[in-house]
């Protein structure tokens, strides 16, 4: 049972998955452990082409494939734990931005990973990664969005388009959390 909202978060991911497609987690792990793929991103686009699966549930079922196959799992809040490692200075920011986010609605996946925090609505909306000891970054994805004040453009070939650069919890501004509201609505 969950213990925290990312562990809540992770347990109704893969509920979802068998609600979507039918199969549970073990029946998914099966599936991609028959393949004879060794890298990570040929395991994913093989989910996602010979079955449609979204980059998260890809990623979800690789990821506990491999727990699987090492005897052991990460929590979520372990993963989490694990990220703010040496970087605690900036754990109050993700708390905050994540406590603000989850008031969009109720629809939201939070799908901790090694290095950051995924965000999913129908489909990924933003990453929330502490990038360095002292910087913070909410990385969103607005396609056909200018750059505008705080919102820097990212590289074109990433899932996400844009970032947010943050030090402090005073920098979570009305700004910042209008980027990730419209962010939310546009991965309806």
């Amino acid at each position: 049972m969950a213990t925290n909202r990312v562990e809540k978060a992770w347990e109704n991911m893969i509920i979802n998955l068998q609600t979507k497609t039918g199969k549970s987690l073990e029946e998914w792990i099966e599936i991609i452990n028959q393949q004879p793929l060794t890298k990570t991103s040929d395991k994913v686009k093989y989910l996602k082409t010979a079955f449609g699966l979204g980059q998260g549930y890809a990623g979800l079922i690789i990821y506990h494939a491999k727990i699987q196959a090492a005897g052991k799992a990460d929590t979520p809040g372990q993963l989490v734990a694990k990220q703010y490692s040496g970087k605690e200075q900036l754990k109050p920011i993700y708390d905050k931005l994540l406590s603000e986010i989850q008031k969009f609605g109720n629809d939201i996946e939070v799908s901790p990973k090694n290095s950051y925090v995924s965000l999913r609505r129908n489909v990924q909306f933003a990453m929330l990664t502490p990038a360095t000891k002292v910087r913070f970054e909410v990385a969103l994805k607005l396609k056909n969005q200018e750059p505008n004040g705080i919102l820097e453009a990212l590289p074109k070939n990433g899932m996400c388009t844009h970032r947010i650069k943050l030090s402090s919890v005073e920098d979570i501004s009305n700004e910042v959390l209008g980027w990730l509201k419209t962010a939310y609505d546009k991965a309806d």
